[in-house]
């Protein structure tokens, strides 16, 4: 996978991380921007066709 990929989905797993803990702490202000965070970065992700799909690693 290359750097680009890695990176958008490091963004991807950190847009996630941020809209959980928004939700945990019931801040709405927070959600909605790591709602959009999230959204733009799944949409780089497409366009690019990188797949967010989460894996899980054997072993």
């Amino acid at each position: 996978m290359g750097t680009f990929a890695e990176a958008v989905l490091e963004r991807v797993r950190a847009a996630r991380v941020r809209l959980e803990a928004a939700y945990a702490a019931e801040d709405a202000f927070e959600a909605a921007l790591a709602e959009d965070e999230l959204e733009d970065a799944l949409r780089l992700a497409r366009k690019h066709g990188i797949s967010t799909e989460e894996r899980v690693s054997e072993g």
